[in-house]
């Protein structure tokens, strides 16, 4: 299959290892079609900034419109949306997504996935590779009943580390996933050590891959928050 490039709005751009994990939903002639993720040919698929410039070296925002040059669909297991990106040209900012034009592109899962487990940090955070495997897909946008952000800290290999963690309710359902928006974490950097709501927020879900050092299950991340007023 030769190059092609899809229009996506971006819905998310988060941490990933030394990259980013881009993902957002295809803009049709007549609408939004399906979610689209771009993922690098390296084992753990993350994309480095290097990869996802435009031409005058920004970066993808969340709700730009982009145009992505791909090379081929690349589904792996319950991550349906993969596509490998091509690398002869820089993507390309088409526009932005309008703030009220948000909820057109709202999923509306009855659930995140399967709640049957959870890490020692975390609400419903995670579930086994076979449950994963009966999924077909790995990314939703969501409006939560109510959502908060809790800023901690935890022991890792011997060294402090700051955590952040989206907790909010929906469907009826408390969840505690880990925080991996970028932007989100910048707004956050400078808080002390506590729980900060905010109200009105939209959020991207995604379901990683098998963790090998966490007894290979999935996590569910927030990649991406949408807030119509600042974070904090």
């Amino acid at each position: 299959m030769g190059q092609y490039v899809k229009r996506i709005v971006c819905l998310a751009n988060s941490v990933k290892l030394g990259g980013s994990c881009i993902a957002g939903k295809e803009v049709l002639a007549n609408g939004y079609g399906k979610w689209i993720r771009p993922v690098s040919e390296r084992e753990s698929a993350e994309v480095w900034d290097s990869e996802s410039r435009y031409a005058n070296h920004t970066v993808p925002k969340l709700l730009d419109i982009i145009g992505v040059p791909l090379k081929n669909p690349a589904p792996r297991n319950h991550q349906t949306e993969n596509h490998v990106i091509g690398n002869t040209r820089p993507w390309k900012k088409c526009g932005q997504l309008p703030w009220n034009a948000l909820a057109q592109l709202l999923d509306r899962p009855t659930t995140l996935w399967i709640n049957s487990d959870s890490t020692h940090a975390g609400i419903f955070d995670c579930i086994s590779q076979e449950e994963a495997a009966a999924q077909h897909y790995s990314l939703a946008l969501i409006r939560p009943e109510w959502f908060t952000v809790k800023i901690g800290s935890e022991i890792w290999d011997g060294k402090t580390k700051r955590t952040y963690k989206s907790r909010f309710r929906y469907n009826g359902v408390f969840y505690t996933l880990p925080l991996t928006d970028r932007v989100a974490i910048d707004a956050y950097q400078s808080a002390e050590e506590g729980e900060y709501r905010s109200s009105g927020v939209d959020l991207c879900v995604s379901l990683t891959e098998p963790f090998t050092r966490y007894k290979n299950r999935c996590h569910k991340l927030v990649a991406a928050i949408f807030s119509a007023r600042p974070l904090r």
